[in-house]
């Protein structure tokens, strides 16, 4: 077990199986020391998933638990792509999060800050990232929000 490992089971969370694309494309590209990780969505290790909109029977608290657990898929596919080498990650660049709204939500930003909270917690400096955080009408699957993430590697 890796480091990045303890600390995530030390948090009490479960780090999830890398999943599979919904559609046609791939869940990691990597081009020169960047991975783009597509969206991930808030599904559990259990398979479950926190579907939705803030502001029509979810709460904050709801949004940033989904955006934790898009986190956490998102940790996934890096594990996956860096074959389990998380030494090899030298910063979380970006994460662009989508949160499923009515129009009348405007606390995109809090839900968001689960998952860059989980970033900055499990990769410490590493994980301090640029972001956006905006709502939209609908996600896949009716989730709740929906991250990707550029990532920075050495080789």
């Amino acid at each position: 077990m890796s480091a990045i490992d303890t600390i995530i089971d030390e948090m009490g969370l479960t780090l999830p199986q890398a999943k599979a694309p919904l559609g046609a494309y791939v869940p990691v590209v990597q081009s020169g020391h960047l991975l783009m990780i597509s969206g991930q969505g808030p599904i559990g290790a259990s398979g479950a998933s926190i579907t939705g909109r803030l502001g029509d029977g979810l709460e904050i608290e709801d949004g940033t638990r989904a955006a934790q657990m898009a986190g956490l898929n998102i940790i996934a596919q890096i594990k996956t792509a860096l074959n389990g080498d998380f030494e090899r990650l030298t910063r979380i660049v970006r994460l662009n999060g989508f949160v499923n709204t009515t129009p009348d939500f405007t606390h995109h930003p809090a839900v968001i800050n689960g998952a860059s909270e989980l970033m900055h917690d499990v990769f410490g400096e590493r994980g301090v990232h640029s972001r956006i955080a905006v709502g939209v009408a609908s996600l896949p699957m009716n989730w709740a929000v929906e991250i990707d993430a550029v990532i920075e590697v050495a080789e």
